[in-house]
This record gives structure tokens, C-alpha cells and sequence, in this order.
């Protein structure tokens, strides 16, 4: 018999959805066992918030929705973590949850909420599959998915209709949503306000990801010779070498991006998503914003928008590139100086093995086209600026939704994504701790990902925090005197590295492995005080 749950396997094959992250339950079984032997294949991890973290990254890095699942009531609740970074960070997500079949709807039952309610504030849609509408319904869920601006989706699967017997489904895919054109009046209107400028300053901001724009930006910022600032999720578009970049806005020593920028006359904001860093959190109320994305601006009434472009962005880049170039009065050639002078501020001269060496020495082993995930904490500043992704779409980062325990799941979710590069995690000991469940996870896969924890005993960034307000360090300690490191992991070695030359000797043969490899990086939280 063909059931409701092999149709949906069907659509999600055709849509090549290669993976579904999650935990069973008796409300998902059948759903799981259509999943045997087809081309969508069932991942198990330890947690449900990390299958919406592994979908995440696996959205990120194919293109393809990611897929997600849970059974009823606490299972959802875990994943909701997971699928409301989707929905901040703007990722297309398909949220399954198992519920208890449809002669249970309005009782009280063990286990039972509301599901719909729960994710309709973290999803673009909410809606239940039915066995008649099924293929349908998750096709629609997979192009809404991914309509401007992307996001999850969650589709509640009750496990009777699981069972029922289902119309065979088409081979038909799903479309995929373009983007019009933005009006010709409003890039007549953003060359005039650009060329009355005397210092523009470009922003890049998370929707390049996703644009397929990045030749178009760096054409653009190379006729007109300007230069740019952006977000951390939006590293890589502009190259760190060559003269135009000058750092990540918000992160660590933002003090020194933002005095190169202190002539700023006019902000032109490309795929600028002020759910990382609103353009109020740094752009003077007196500095006019250009704002070319897929969506109007989201800009407060203390600030003048000057243009709203709104459009396909590489289109819109292509436009303002195919003009006389734009005179400015940058100093451009003091640029190198200020990266310098950048660099030399997050990589201060100490004899302790500090975090900055850590970066570092990953930058100078792995490979152009590695992948790097990064947690959340104070790690998370010095990585946005010093870390050079080398390429979009090589740096992966909670920053819209800011979770800990991000990175170590949505390592496993880029190793599987891209089976062909390497993969390592930057976490905090934190973040470890909420998601080292997954290293089983990588182990039982035998994924080789490295896990590189920083290990200072403490939720630095808060405790940077409490001491700028001289609060007292509350509730951020780790670790009791009693820790002692582990030799291994679920099966996968553990390395402890106390200096620079023992981090990189151990980092190396890590990328070279055949399975997982945690390193302990013991690391002397001190900088963070003066780079924050």
C-alpha cells in the first residue's frame, strides 16, 4: 500500500532532500520507515533541537530545504529551538512533527499540545497533512519555504494519516520562487544620491548568501572603487585582501571599524538584514541609508532612507555597474593600514596561549574551501573579524537567532551537505556542553569533523558583561576543580592542547583523520576584556 508517509518521502525525493534530522517517537514511526531504502535518508541525532540546527546548515550549504522531525509534545517543544533559528537567520526548513491521530483532536491526552500554536510565531506557515492533500501540501511547504524571505515551514503529521492509503504522486518538482527586477526609477534614484555623495560606504548583509550576487557585488565595489563593511553571516563576499574591506560591523573592536568609517555620508546597504545588527546600531541618525534587497527597509523614523531598491539584487548590482563609475572622496589607499591596525588589536603580543592563536592557527591549517562553524559566545566576536572564510557560504553562523550550540550540529549538517571539504567547529566550553551529545552522533556516522572547543572555564562574554557593570561574576563558572578532560568521546579522541605550537600540531592531524576528533584548547580568556 502506498501511504500518506511514502508520498511525502516521494515529494521530498523529487525535491532532492537528501536528509531528515531527528528522534523517533510512536507518532513518527511510519513516516521514518518510508524513509527505508529511498533516496531521503533518516539521521538520528541526540537531540531535537540539533536536527533543526543539522537542517539549517544542510539549507545553507545545498540550496535545498532542510528537513527536521520530532514526535508530539516535548520532542516539538526541543525542536522549536532549532526551527526558530531557521526562521531568524532566514533559512528554508521543512518542521515535521508526529501528533496523535485525529480521533484524539480536542481530549486531553499524554504528551499533547498544540503544535500549530506553537510554531506559528517561528514559522512562515503552519499547516496539517491530511492523506488526500499530502504531496501537495508539503510541495507548497517546500516553495513557501524558500519565497523572499526564506524560512521554515512546519507541517504537523498525525499518525493516522500517516497510515492511510495515498494517490500515487507525480514526478512533478516544485518551482522554484524567482525575484522581480527592482523598478528602473529607484536605481535611476540611487545612482543620483550615490553620486551626490562624498563618502559612501557599502553594507553587505545576510541576503547575499542566497542572491547568487557575489561577482556582481565585487564588480560594483571594484568600478566605483568603494569600500564595503558587512555582517558576520555575510563574510566572504568581499574579499579581506585587495584593499576594500573594512571590517565586520557590531563585533569585536568595532571601535576601530567604526573610526574609519567616521566620514560616512551615506550608507548603501546590499542584502542588508538588520536582524543581525539594525542599521540604527551604527550608522549615524544623520547618514542617509540606500537599500538594495529583496525586501523594503526596516529603518527607524530617527533615520533617513534616501532609496529603497527593491528587486533581484545581482540585477540591481548589474545596473549600478553599468554606469560612468562614482567619484568619492575616500582615502582608499589608507586602507591596508587600518586592516593592519585591525589585526593587530584582536591578536594582542602575550606569552599566554589565548584564543586569537587559535583562530589563527585553524586559518593557516585548513583549507581555502573549509567550513567553519561558529558558536555563540565571546569567541564568536574575534571570529566574525578575524577569521577570513576565503569564499561565501564557508563560515556558518547562528547570528539572526545568536543559540548556543549552534556550531557542533551544524558541523554534522555541513559534513554531510559537503562530504568533499573539511569541517570544523569553533565552540565555546558552553555551547559544548549543551550539544556534546552530537559527537555521538558524528562518531556513529564516522564524519570526520573537528570539534574545537575553547575551554576557559567560564561563559566569557557574560562575564565580560557583568564586569563592565561591575556586577558580581554570577552564574558563570563551568567547571568545579574536579574536571579532569576525557581521553575520548562516544569513541572519538579527545586532545587536550595547552600552548600554540601543541594546538596546531594537534589541529593538523585532525583534518586529516577518519572520524570525528575533539580538540580541548585551554586558552587564557584574558583578551576578550579589551577586544569586546
Amino acid at each position: 500500500m502506498h501511504t500518506t508517509a511514502d508520498a511525502v518521502v516521494d515529494v521530498l525525493e523529487q525535491a532532492g532532500i537528501r536528509y531528515v534530522f531527528g528522534y523517533p517517537g510512536g507518532q513518527n514511526m511510519r513516516f521514518i520507515q518510508a524513509m527505508e531504502g529511498r533516496g531521503v535518508e533518516f539521521v538520528l541525532v541526540t537531540h531535537e533541537g540539533s536536527a533543526g540546527f543539522m537542517a539549517d546548515a544542510c539549507a545553507r550549504l545545498t540550496g535545498r530545504p532542510g528537513a527536521c522531525l520530532s514526535t508530539l509534545g516535548p520532542g516539538a517543544t526541543n525542536l522549536a529551538t532549532g526551527v526558530g533559528n531557521a526562521f531568524l537567520d532566514r533559512v528554508p526548513v521543512l518542521a515535521f512533527t508526529g501528533k496523535m491521530g485525529r480521533k484524539w483532536r480536542g481530549r486531553t491526552v499524554q504528551m499533547q499540545i498544540d503544535h500549530r500554536a506553537l510554531f506559528a510565531p517561528i514559522t512562515k506557515w503552519t499547516t496539517e497533512l491530511g492523506s488526500a492533500s499530502a504531496a501537495d501540501r508539503v510541495r507548497e511547504a517546500i516553495y513557501v519555504s524558500r519565497q523572499e524571505q526564506p524560512g521554515p515551514v512546519h507541517l504537523d503529521f498525525p499518525e493516522d494519516a500517516a497510515e492511510e492509503e495515498a494517490p500515487g504522486t507525480s514526478g512533478d518538482g516544485v518551482p522554484q520562487p524567482g525575484v522581480p527586477p527592482a523598478a528602473l526609477e529607484s536605481l535611476a534614484r540611487a545612482e543620483a544620491v550615490v553620486r551626490a555623495a562624498r563618502f559612501p560606504l557599502v553594507a553587505v548583509g545576510l541576503t547575499m548568501n542566497r542572491a547568487e550576487a557575489t561577482d556582481a557585488l565585487r564588480a560594483f565595489l571594484a568600478l566605483h572603487n568603494l569600500p564595503a563593511v558587512c555582517t558576520m553571516m555575510a563574510k566572504g563576499h568581499v574579499p579581506e585582501a585587495g584593499g576594500r574591506f573594512v571590517g565586520v560591523v557590531g563585533r569585536a573592536r568595532r571601535d576601530i571599524v567604526a573610526e574609519f568609517c567616521r566620514p560616512v555620508d551615506l550608507v548603501i546597504g546590499v542584502g542588508y538584514d538588520p536582524v543581525e545588527f539594525n542599521y540604527e546600531d551604527w550608522v549615524p541618525p544623520g547618514v542617509p541609508v540606500v537599500h538594495i534587497d529583496t525586501v523594503p527597509a526596516d529603518l527607524a523614523p530617527t533615520h533617513r532612507l534616501a532609496c529603497d531598491v527593491v528587486g533581484e539584487i545581482r540585477n540591481s548590482l548589474e545596473g549600478l555597474t553599468a554606469i560612468e563609475p562614482f567619484g568619492h572622496a575616500w582615502e582608499m589607499s589608507a586602507l591596508p593600514a587600518h586592516r593592519e591596525r585591525l589585526h593587530a588589536a584582536l591578536t594582542p603580543a602575550t606569552t599566554a596561549f589565548s584564543p586569537h592563536h587559535v583562530v589563527n592557527a585553524m586559518r593557516d591549517l585548513m583549507a581555502d574551501d573549509g567550513i567553519l562553524t561558529v558558536d555563540v559566545g565571546a569567541h564568536t566576536h574575534l571570529v566574525a573579524q578575524l577569521w577570513d572564510p576565503r569564499g561565501p557560504g564557508h563560515l556558518l553562523v547562528s547570528n539572526g537567532w545568536s543559540s548556543m550550540g549552534y556550531s557542533i550540529p551544524a558541523a554534522i549538517g555541513a559534513k554531510l551537505a559537503r562530504p568533499g571539504q573539511q569541517v570544523a567547529a569553533c565552540v565555546g566550553d558552553g555551547g559544548f556542553l549543551m550539544m556534546v551529545g552530537e559527537i555521538n552522533t558524528a562518531v556513529r556516522l564516522g564524519l570526520p569533523v573537528v570539534f574545537v572547543v575553547l575551554r576557559d572555564r567560564f561563559l566569557s562574554l557574560i562575564r565580560v558583561k557583568q564586569a563592565r557593570r561591575q556586577f558580581a561574576q554570577s552564574g558563570v563558572r563551568l567547571y568545579g576543580d574536579a574536571y579532569r578532560p576525557s581521553d575520548t568521546l562516544f569513541g572519538a579522541p579527545v586532545v587536550v592542547a595547552e600552548g600554540e605550537a601543541a594546538f596546531r600540531a594537534a589541529f593538523a592531524r585532525a583534518l586529516s583523520a577518519d572520524g570525528p576528533v575533539v580538540i580541548e584548547a585551554v586558552v587564557d580568556p584574558a583578551e576578550y576584556d579589551e577586544i569586546i
